[in-house]
C-alpha cells in the first residue's frame, strides 16, 4: 500500500510531458521485460487454461483499465485530489470478491466501508462545486477495473503464487502493449527531462509490478474483502507524498476526508 501511494505523484509528474496513454500503457510494456525475466528465472511453468480466465480479470483490470484511466485524469486533476476519490477501491473491491471469491463480510463491516466511500463522495461533489468533474469519472472507472484485478489476482494467486500473478498478466498483455506503444511513439517520439522519466521509472516497477508481489500474497492470506481495507490508508499517504514531491497543499478538507475515510478501517477490522 505504501508503495502504491506514490503512484499518483509520480504518474502526475510523468503525464505533465510525457502523453498519458504512453505513461498508462507503457509502464506495463516496461514491466513486461523485468516480469519476463524473473519468470525465466524462476523457471516458472505457463498458465494452465483454468488459470487464463482470472488471468483475463487481472489483466483487464490492473495491467489496461487502471493505469490507463489515472493516467488519463492525472491530467487533469491533482495526486491529492485523485488520492480521496481512490479511497473508493476498498469498498469496490471487497464488493467484487464477495461476487468471484465468495466472500461474506459482517454487515457492520459493510457500514463502516460505505461510511468511508460515502465521504469520498462527498469529498468530490465539494471540490467540484456540486458537479463531478472528467477526471473524476475516470478515477471511478479505475476504481472499478483496479477491484476487478485486485480481486481477480487474489483469487489466482491460490493456484499460481502471489508474485507470479502480474508477472503473467503483464507478460501476456506485452504483444499487444507493445503494437499500442509502438503506434504512440511513431505518432510522437516521447521526449521528457530526467525527473519525468524518473517517475515513469517508478511506476513501471513499483506501480506495475513490484507493489503487487506483497499486495495480492496480503489479499490470499487475510482475504480480499478484509484485506482490501488497508487501503483506506492509502489517500493519506498520497497526500503527504504529493505535498513532499509535488508541494501540493494539505487542505484542511482534504486532511479531514482522509483521516476520516482511514477511521473506518478500525471499524471494518473490528467487524
Amino acid at each position: 500500500m505504501a508503495g502504491f501511494s506514490l503512484t499518483l505523484p509520480m504518474t502526475r509528474i510523468a503525464v505533465a510531458e510525457l502523453p498519458p496513454i504512453f505513461v498508462g500503457l507503457g509502464r506495463e510494456l516496461a514491466a513486461a521485460v523485468l516480469a519476463a525475466a524473473l519468470l525465466w528465472i524462476a523457471r516458472k511453468p505457463w498458465p494452465t487454461t483454468a488459470q487464463l480466465r482470472p488471468l483475463m480479470g487481472v489483466i483487464a483490470g490492473v495491467v489496461l483499465g487502471f493505469p490507463l484511466f489515472t493516467a488519463l485524469a492525472m491530467g487533469h486533476a491533482e495526486a491529492s485530489h485523485g488520492a480521496i476519490i481512490l479511497g473508493l477501491l476498498p469498498l469496490a473491491t471487497a464488493a467484487v470478491g464477495v461476487v468471484i471469491n465468495q466472500e461474506r463480510p459482517s454487515r457492520l463491516f459493510w457500514l463502516a466501508a460505505a461510511i468511508g466511500s460515502a465521504v469520498v463522495v462527498l469529498y468530490a461533489l465539494q471540490a467540484g462545486a456540486g458537479r463531478l468533474s472528467w477526471a473524476d469519472a475516470a478515477l471511478a472507472a479505475a476504481v472499478l477495473f483496479g477491484a476487478v484485478g485486485y480481486a481477480s489476482g487474489a483469487r489466482l494467486a491460490r493456484s499460481m503464487g502471489a508474485w507470479p500473478v502480474i508477472c503473467w498478466a503483464v507478460v501476456l498483455s506485452a504483444p499487444l502493449l507493445a503494437v499500442i506503444v509502438a503506434l504512440l511513439v511513431w505518432q510522437q517520439p516521447p521526449s521528457a527531462s530526467p525527473r519525468a522519466w524518473g517517475a515513469f521509472a517508478y511506476v513501471s516497477t513499483v506501480s506495475a509490478l513490484l507493489g503487487f508481489f506483497p499486495w495480492y500474497r496480503g489479499l490470499e492470506l487475510g482475504g480480499v474483502a478484509k484485506v482490501s481495507q488497508v487501503m483506506l490508508l492509502q489517500p493519506f499517504f498520497t497526500l503527504a507524498f504529493a505535498w513532499a514531491v509535488m508541494a501540493e497543499p494539505f487542505t484542511a478538507v482534504s486532511l479531514t476526508c482522509a483521516l476520516a475515510v482511514a477511521g473506518s478501517i478500525f471499524v471494518s477490522r473490528k467487524a
